[in-house]
């Protein structure tokens, strides 16, 4: 089995930093990609950054020149440099993975619990 566990949320106020992070841990052979969504109450999750294993990245346009994803393959861990931000960036933060497990367990997606990151105007 793999987990995904989220770190980093909090309130901060608008034009601040947040850095979330995102460790997977268990049966582990690769990581594909690692990505970050949020959820609002009564809305649709959106992705808000990827990272592929070959280091490609791609973003929300309404985080572009924000934030900044990044990960440490060595930790498989993912993080999230949140600078500039506003008060629409209010909302649950989601960790998902794409895991290639040990011992011929075979491939799944993974969700983290959430991480709640609230921006005070």
């Amino acid at each position: 089995q793999v987990q995904l566990v989220e770190s980093g949320g909090g309130l901060v106020q608008a034009g601040g930093s947040l850095r979330l992070s995102c460790v997977a841990s268990g049966s582990i052979f690769s990581i594909s990609f690692m990505s970050w969504y949020r959820q609002a109450p009564g809305k649709q999750r959106e992705l808000v950054a990827t990272i592929t294993s070959g280091g490609s990245l791609n973003y929300a346009d309404s985080v572009k020149g924000r934030f900044a994803i990044s990960r440490d393959n060595a930790k498989n861990t993912v993080y999230l440099q949140m600078n500039m931000l506003k008060p629409e960036d209010t909302d649950v933060y989601y960790c998902n993975a794409g895991v290639q497990q040990g011992f011929g367990l075979g491939y799944g997606d993974y969700w983290g619990q959430g991480t709640q990151v609230t921006v005070s105007s």
